[in-house]
Parts: C-alpha cells; sequence; structure tokens
C-alpha cells in the first residue's frame, strides 16, 4: 500500500472514536477466550489457594501480551484481511489506522504484558507466554500462506494459555498442566475444521491454507471431524483418571462429547455448510463447558 492510498483510506469518514480501532487490533472476542483458559489453568493449578492478587497480574499481563500479539498478526496479515468478507472491516483493510501505527501498538503492548509478567508473576508464566508469542507469530501466521501444517501448528499457543496460568500458580508445569493442553489442542481440530468449510471461499480467495480448505465436497473434513472428536472424547477422560477431576466432570465430558460427535456424523452423512456449522456451534459449547465443570469440580 503506498503512501497516497494509505492517505486516502485514513480520511475515509470514522463511525467510531479512534481508541476503539486500537481495542479491535486485540480481537477482544479472542482475547476473552485466552484470558478465560489462562485463569482457569491459574485455578486448578492453586488447588483451593487462590491468590487474588496474583490472579490479577497474571490477568492484566496476559492481555497486554496477548493483545498486542493478536494486533501484530492483524499488521502481518492486513493484505489478506483486505481480500475476506469478513475481515475487511477491520482497522487496517479498513484503513482506519495506518499500518505502522498496529505495529508499534502491537510491539508495545506485547513487551508491556512479557515485563509485566515476569515482575507481578514469574518467570516459567512468562515464558510460556513467551512461547505462545513466538510460534503464533513466527510459525503459525506466516504458515498460513504456504501450508495446511498451520493448522496443527496453530493449535499449539491456542494450547497455551492454561499452562500459562498453571505455570503462573505453581511455578512450573506439572501433568495436569499438560492434560489441559493436550485437551484444548485436540478441541481446536474439529472445530478449526468446521471454520475452514463455512469460509472455504474466503479463506481460498485470500489464500490461507487452513487444513480442509482444499476439500470442495466436504467429504474428507467430515471424516476427520469425526475422527478428531473421537481422540478429544478419550482425552478429555484423562483428568478423572489421573485423579484430578472427579466423576461428575467424567460425566459431563462423555455427554459433551457425545453431542460433538453427533454433529460429527450428521455433518459426514451430509457434508454441506449446514453441517459444518452444527459443528462449529457444537465445539463453542463444548470447550467452555468442559472447563466450567473441571473448575466446579474443584468447589
Amino acid at each position: 500500500m503506498n503512501h497516497q492510498v494509505a492517505t486516502f483510506e485514513l480520511e475515509l469518514p470514522r463511525t467510531k472514536p479512534r481508541v476503539m480501532y486500537y481495542v479491535a487490533l486485540t480481537k477482544p472476542r479472542v482475547l476473552t477466550m485466552i484470558l478465560v483458559a489462562t485463569l482457569t489453568g491459574f485455578y486448578l493449578g492453586s488447588a483451593g489457594h487462590f491468590d487474588l492478587r496474583l490472579a490479577l497480574g497474571l490477568l492484566i499481563g496476559t492481555a497486554l501480551a496477548a493483545g498486542g500479539t493478536l494486533a501484530l498478526n492483524q499488521y502481518m496479515e492486513r493484505d489478506l484481511d483486505a481480500r475476506m468478507e469478513r475481515t475487511r472491516h477491520r482497522p487496517l483493510p479498513a484503513g482506519n489506522l495506518y499500518p505502522v501505527e498496529a505495529l508499534w501498538f502491537g510491539v508495545a503492548l506485547t513487551a508491556a504484558g512479557l515485563i509485566y509478567l515476569y515482575l507481578a508473576v514469574n518467570g516459567a508464566c512468562t515464558a510460556v507466554t513467551t512461547v505462545i508469542t513466538i510460534i503464533y507469530l513466527a510459525a503459525y501466521t506466516p504458515l498460513k500462506r504456504v501450508s495446511s501444517l498451520c493448522t496443527a501448528v496453530g493449535a499449539i499457543p491456542g494450547a497455551l494459555p492454561p499452562v500459562a496460568g498453571w505455570a503462573a500458580v505453581r511455578g512450573g508445569i506439572d501433568a495436569p498442566a499438560w492434560v489441559l493442553f493436550a485437551i484444548i489442542y485436540v478441541w481446536q481440530l474439529p472445530h478449526t475444521l468446521a471454520i475452514a468449510q463455512l469460509y472455504r471461499e474466503d479463506y481460498t480467495r485470500a489464500g490461507i491454507r487452513l487444513l480442509g480448505i482444499e476439500d470442495p465436497d466436504g467429504r474428507g473434513t467430515a471424516g476427520q471431524v469425526v475422527i478428531n472428536t473421537l481422540a478429544l472424547m478419550v482425552v478429555a477422560l484423562l483428568p478423572t483418571f489421573l485423579g484430578f477431576a472427579g466423576v461428575t466432570y467424567l460425566i459431563v465430558a462423555l455427554a459433551l462429547g457425545g453431542l460433538l460427535l453427533s454433529s460429527g456424523f450428521q455433518f459426514a452423512s451430509k457434508p454441506d455448510l449446514a453441517g459444518a456449522r452444527r459443528v462449529m456451534i457444537a465445539s463453542l459449547i463444548y470447550l467452555p463447558a468442559l472447563l466450567l465443570v473441571m473448575v466446579l469440580d474443584k468447589i
């Protein structure tokens, strides 16, 4: 984008206060999910000794670091966002902010978050958060343009927030934290596959190589949804079998897994957009409900 084009775009009428465009760079909905997952790991690691001051420090630092990372992702993908219907109204492709503003905003926010975590929480949590930032920006983001492996790689930073929360309160990473990681990692696969089918034309137009994009009839994707959901159901049983969740959690995990699996089978029998949408909705119900019952099981 040359200076003349950027200037023209920035002169377009704005319908929001300028600060709201900076807020939009942090992807508030995604950021909220990250904070919930992080706090879940923190609570489960607290083992009944919840430190409110430490939790607030964790949330502040994570919000800054994650918000900055997401802003840098929008800076790096501004050309792709401009090609997709669902993202062309974001602040950069819409011309509401200069790219350099997003760049420095993202750098400053990320650096502030990591420094704050180190000073207010601990080194272990900061290290995990740093790994999330590096993999997300240096591996997942550029890989989206070249290989469907980006789906598997991107699921790593997506599953690490509860590990960071656990490390914040324990000062290290124990087996339960890795189980949380495994559950969220595997959950992302059917969820992302459904999204890839729903927005396949948009992603194809932008040149994003998510897993399932090169499957126009959806049959292969539907099969992968079923397989990955079965794997998720097995992994989700580990908290009970390893002794840090009870029978109530086990029953709910099986019920939620059954709901997601049922939507997967429906999608497999008729691989259309309606089927993909059912899988996406079921997956959106699955994870928050599973984490909630895991927390309630510890109260």
